[in-house]
């Protein structure tokens, strides 16, 4: 059985307000904080990349807990913006951290990809093949996103989370879900070859582009399904998990999800109006925040619920 044991997470010094975007394209701070929610982002510095933020999340989670890493068997990076595509990013995790004997895999599930690693650390756990297993969800996407799309620059920020996955007498990780819908993947992509996906066009400028509006209906229209559907998986109903920790894409979304669950906002952990979307960050950087505001405490139920790219969605609900 399985748990999370250690947890931690990093952001860049450099903090960018909606301001900065009105001397580079047309918008405003009402528009952008009207429409996302968003007030502030982390930019990371010239030099500085996703294993860097990686390495600087398991320095925190260390120094939270005292736990050391250096017997870490398994490395899982999850992210959309490696600091190349080979090697991966949780090859340079193990470097930069000295760990000996590690296998390392990345996760490329954009904004799902933490609870898809959750997942993985659990089944590798559980059936022994692992005892210690790093999970972080990491990125620099604004290395990666176009500043000249005013729909999707505003959105963006840099942050990493790491959590620990060990064994335990208990099981923590109560139920699982999972689903896609590839016939929607020309909705957000970032493509550095080819010119379409599903026979759509696309543009191959290894930038992200998404299609705002579509995502946005798409996640409104299924997550509340998935929640309920993992819940009722669990034995659980929402009254009973403490909070829910959807993916922080865009604090609109997470209203409707809201609203459609009838949960209340207070008890849904955001990281967005601070961070931006992070995206497989976003679930660590949110859960950290609501430590910090003296909400989610030791022994809590959380519903953990990532989306995006794919289109994909993973969940997990835990005993913190």
């Amino acid at each position: 059985m399985s748990k999370i044991t250690a947890f931690g997470t990093y952001v860049p010094e450099r903090i960018v307000d909606n301001h900065y975007f009105e001397e580079i394209i047309d918008t405003n701070d009402e528009w952008i904080t009207s429409r996302t929610g968003i007030k502030t982002r982390r930019f990371s510095k010239d030099g500085e990349y996703t294993s860097d933020l990686s390495v600087k999340a398991v320095e925190n989670l260390m120094a939270n807990s005292g736990k050391d890493v250096s017997d870490v068997d398994f490395i899982v990076v999850c992210t959309t913006s490696p600091d190349q595509p080979m090697p991966n990013a949780a090859s340079r995790v193990q470097y930069k951290l000295g760990i000996k004997n590690a296998g390392c895999n990345d996760i490329y599930a954009a904004c799902a990809g933490f609870v898809y690693g959750l997942q993985m650390a659990h089944g590798f756990v559980n059936s022994g093949v692992y005892k210690k297993v790093l999970v972080i969800g990491a990125e620099t996407l604004t290395k990666i996103t176009d500043m000249e799309d005013r729909t999707s620059c505003i959105l963006f920020g840099d942050g990493a989370g790491a959590a620990l996955v060990e064994p335990d007498e208990q099981e923590h990780f109560m139920a699982f879900n999972s689903g896609t819908n590839g016939d929607l993947g020309h909705d957000l992509y970032l493509s550095h070859k080819k010119n379409s996906i599903n026979g759509v066009g696309i543009n191959p400028n290894s930038k992200i582009v998404q299609n705002g509006r579509s995502v946005f209906k798409w996640a409104v229209g299924n997550i509340p399904n998935k929640v309920r559907e993992l819940a009722e998986k669990a034995g659980l109903t929402l009254d009973d998990i403490d909070y829910i920790v959807p993916h922080s894409a865009n604090l609109r979304i997470i209203e409707a999800i809201a609203k459609d669950l009838n949960y209340p906002m207070d008890r849904i952990p955001e990281s967005v109006t601070e961070f931006g979307n992070t995206s497989s960050a976003s679930i660590p950087l949110a859960i950290a925040k609501a430590e910090r505001n003296g909400k989610i405490k030791k022994g809590d139920t959380l519903l953990l619920i990532g989306f995006g790219g794919g289109l994909t969605f993973a969940g997990a609900i835990l005993k913190w």
